[in-house]
């Protein structure tokens, strides 16, 4: 099959089902996380290989909530009880997204802004922990299970550190995929790419696939950045 014949199967396929990106979105992010663990580990990817399954099973499992927390989103929300607090007050009456266009009538306060990023990293801190928890509890469960076949490789594994590997990855989704997500999401999609494609939207569409694609690359390079930086992973040799 020449070039011409499979662009014109590919733009074909999305014409007339723009969604089937998303269909394959999962496998994408597993090649693409594991691409930047290479790129960072190079030599010693093999060596780190209990690293990479569990920073791979982190990546999915707070993917969810890193798409969903930071999105611009229509008010729907139930009536605040009568009992809340003020500081409750002030969170409900935030948005979604720090950056987020504001809809006709309403408008939202500087302070209000700040207010949905720190609740937004409150809650990623959460899922980052939970995910982390997860990831790495399975990664360890894999080691011990190979560790009880493998004499050899029981003497070269190390188990990854529960509970230091949890918070790190927990402050690092409320920091910093906390800012990229809001950055993306309300700046980039919704004020740049939206307005300049809004009657485009297979062009909108593949736009904005490839800034998640090269933002979910770029959060795995500098997760393992700080996971070394902070001492839950180090360079095996």
């Amino acid at each position: 099959m020449n070039d011409k014949r499979l662009w014109q199967l590919l733009v074909g396929k999305l014409l007339a089902l723009p969604e089937i990106v998303g269909y394959y979105t999962q496998y994408i992010q597993v090649l693409l996380i594991v691409a930047a663990e290479y790129e960072k580990r190079k030599e010693n990817f093999l060596k780190e290989l209990d690293f990479v399954l569990a920073d791979v099973i982190m990546a999915l499992v707070a993917d969810f909530m890193l798409v969903w927390l930071p999105a611009p989103t229509v008010s729907l929300k139930p009536p605040l009880a009568v009992s809340a607090g003020p500081i409750a007050k002030f969170f409900y009456s935030c948005p979604d997204n720090a950056f987020q266009v504001a809809l006709s009538g309403t408008s939202y306060s500087f302070l209000q802004r700040v207010g949905a990023i720190l609740r937004n990293g409150s809650k990623l801190f959460g899922v980052g922990t939970g995910a982390s928890l997860i990831g790495t509890g399975l990664t360890n469960a894999l080691i011990y299970t190979r560790k009880a076949f493998d004499k050899d490789f029981a003497g070269v594994a190390e188990d990854v550190p529960i509970l230091s590997t949890s918070v790190a990855y927990g402050v690092y989704m409320a920091v910093s995929s906390n800012l990229r997500y809001q950055i993306l999401a309300g700046i980039i999609e919704q004020r740049m790419l939206e307005p300049l494609l809004h009657n485009q939207k297979l062009a909108l569409g593949a736009l904005c696939f490839a800034v998640r694609t090269g933002n979910t690359f770029l959060g795995s390079l500098m997760w393992v950045d700080y996971a070394r930086w902070v001492g839950v992973q180090k360079v095996r040799e």
